[in-house]
């Protein structure tokens, strides 16, 4: 079988982006230190050729031969969150920079064939919209910072060490298995443990601001397809091409909400343009927000165990947004 490594495979696109691989007869081989990611999400894969090495992309064996003839590598490992990004700003750079350095290396050593990297929008900053990918840099935090250096590492080996690498510049990305963590981040999670516990949505702002969703399953296909280019030292923007106010997700969701206060250094909307990837190649978004929200209801439950946010403990938890941000 054709073998594929996939970085942070536990995590939230990492597990899609397994599953969509083995749906394509590949063998896959997953690196993951199992703290951001969830054995849980890969409980439906038990009976499928998947290997998981429970290490630290920081730390891993440059010539373990378990590497040997893997066609490609889809890097998504890394931390995220912004506050704990402006807390612990060290640990940002060392994971997401050094760590990518590390599978960079590894993958040079075992000439694999593609090297694909995981990217954040959030690198353009406060963009004018729909945003390119010749865009200004301009990260607002330690977190975009990390991810737009570890990206730039990625180009110089693939111009300096002729590595075929490309760039995949995620939008907003939702789906089942999205990630819930002890920190407040992400939209979903936060509003369907309030849903599960009957508790009013926290609404930032006045909920008119937009954010570029694109389901997970389309998101895996992106990165495919990438993979499959000759090219290298590219980036290219994924996104639905259809920012959607945080409102009409309310609409959808049909619940009671709160407004909380607007949070400085975050953009007003999210516009991803993608015409470059649409150009490079065959890939499109499929998945409607409307049809995508009514799946991941499906399994609300999931979120159970989510933490449960309200106006109290997210103004304590994004103290340090303020601070630095205002």
């Amino acid at each position: 079988m054709r073998k594929a490594i996939v970085t942070g495979g536990a995590g939230f696109i990492g597990s899609h982006m397994v599953d969509y691989l083995i749906k394509k007869n590949y063998s896959v081989i997953i690196i993951d230190n199992l703290t951001g990611g969830h054995l849980k999400n890969l409980r439906h894969l038990k009976k499928k050729k998947i290997k998981i090495i429970k290490k630290d992309i920081r730390n891993l064996d440059i010539k373990d031969k378990v590497f040997k003839g893997t066609k490609y590598l889809f890097h998504f490992a890394g931390i995220g969150d912004i506050v704990p990004s402006i807390e612990r700003p060290k640990d940002y750079m060392e994971v997401n920079v050094i760590g990518t350095i590390n599978m960079l290396e590894l993958a040079r050593f075992h000439k694999i064939k593609k090297f694909v990297y995981a990217a954040s929008s959030s690198c353009y900053g406060l963009a004018e919209t729909p945003t390119s990918e010749t865009h200004i840099i301009d990260p607002k935090y330690p977190y975009a910072l990390s991810k737009y250096q570890g990206e730039q590492a990625v180009f110089h080996w693939s111009k300096l060490y002729k590595l075929k690498a490309d760039s995949v510049c995620i939008f907003n990305a939702y789906g089942p298995r999205v990630r819930t963590t002890g920190a407040y981040g992400a939209v979903f999670g936060v509003f369907f443990k309030q849903i599960l516990s009957k508790k009013p949505l926290t609404v930032v702002g006045d909920g008119s601001q937009k954010r570029d969703f694109i389901y997970v399953t389309d998101v895996a296909k992106a990165f495919y397809h990438v993979a499959k280019l000759k090219s290298s030292g590219n980036r290219f923007n994924v996104g639905a091409g259809n920012p959607i106010k945080i409102l009409k997700l309310v609409k959808i969701l049909n619940s009671k909400y709160e407004f909380i206060p607007k949070r400085p250094g975050e953009p007003d909307i999210t516009f991803a343009n993608i015409k470059k990837i649409k150009k490079y190649t065959k890939w499109r978004p499929s998945i409607s927000f409307k049809d995508g929200v009514n799946e991941m209801l499906k399994s609300i439950n999931n979120w159970k165990d989510a933490p449960l946010w309200n106006k109290k403990t997210i103004k304590k938890a994004t103290s340090t947004w303020f601070k630095y941000l205002k």
